[in-house]
């Protein structure tokens, strides 16, 4: 069975009167991936930070791989892996020339070739830096990160302002990592990236915690009502009262379906009987988008990555 790499209980922060951090407890698995999800401002970043050792609490109980992370023990740092939103690397350098670099700061690094096969630069190697993409530049990032072959390695952001195909390479770097037993803590913005790589996730509001567990059914998505979605031709007749439609002015009605198997089937009857043809016919329970804005009020734009830093570190 699985260790505990991250055990947080009543963690606290507050820089005067405002409590950025109020209370939250947390466990992560060693070997899994964990997503924390959050708005501006929620608490995100204060609560890594701590993790990382780079903030004090105020108060509550934190252990990070038999830590404390506050000590600021050598031993600690020397287990843990850092890739933050952003990271000033040297332009002229070679890809190898900057991970052996940071491998030559570590006792025992991560053998220089596997660290470049993780993450997928094997073929960029010998380019300098300053000739990468942004989503290669952030490949070696975490790389850096990786150089003293940490057991856990915090990811903050990993994806922010990639386009589609860089976002699924930089999935694919996380599942390797992984697949090699790394304990992977991961902050962002992306749903679908929290759904693809998290084993669980959280949602912080407020600097709480209000929802927690795999992203299948975190916030009650498993037990949530099935939307079944279509739209209705202006001479439909009206639809059956025990369906419960809630029909809007232009015809779209959505039906909110506990029994789906049977809702469709009384639907789909009427709508054979009388010859009506159900435009654009969908059915889905709620995605974990639509979780995590009814948790954060957020709007959508935020919710599916239009993301900005969170900005002040007192976040």
């Amino acid at each position: 069975m699985a260790g505990i790499a991250i055990e947080v209980e009543n963690l606290k922060k507050a820089y005067g009167s405002l409590e950025a951090v109020a209370g939250i407890d947390v466990q992560v698995k060693e070997g899994e991936v964990f997503s924390l999800l959050g708005p501006n401002g929620a608490g995100k970043t204060t609560t890594v930070e701590i993790l990382e050792g780079y903030r004090e609490r105020t108060s509550g109980e934190v252990n990070v791989l038999g830590y404390d992370p506050a000590r600021g023990e050598r031993d600690f740092k020397q287990r843990i892996g850092i890739v933050l939103q952003s990271t000033g690397v040297e332009p002229y350098l070679t890809v190898d020339e900057v991970v052996e670099l940071h491998r030559g700061y570590y006792p025992s690094p991560r053998p220089l070739d596997e660290i470049i096969e993780v993450v997928e630069l094997t073929t960029k190697r010998t380019s300098r830096v300053g000739k990468l993409s942004g989503g290669q530049q952030r490949r070696l990032d975490v790389a850096v990160g990786l150089a003293g072959d940490p057991e856990l390695l915090f990811l903050d952001e990993p994806t922010t302002g990639f386009d589609p195909s860089a976002r699924r390479n930089a999935w694919a770097m996380v599942k390797n990592l992984k697949a090699l037993g790394k304990t992977v803590f991961l902050t962002t913005h992306y749903m679908d990236e929290a759904q693809n790589l998290a084993d669980r996730a959280a949602i912080i509001v407020g600097g709480r915690i209000v929802a927690e567990g795999p992203p299948a059914t975190l916030g009650g998505r498993d037990e949530a009502a099935t939307k079944v979605t279509f739209r209705l031709p202006p001479e439909a007749p009206l639809l059956p009262e025990h369906l419960h439609p809630d029909v809007s002015s232009s015809r779209v009605v959505q039906l909110e379906a506990t029994e789906p198997m049977r809702t469709l089937h009384d639907l789909t009857g009427w709508a054979l009987e009388n010859n009506v043809e159900l435009e654009g016919l969908s059915v889905a329970r709620p995605s974990l988008e639509d979780v995590y804005l009814e948790l954060t009020g957020e709007p959508s734009d935020t919710a599916t990555g239009q993301a900005v830093a969170e900005g002040a570190k007192a976040t």
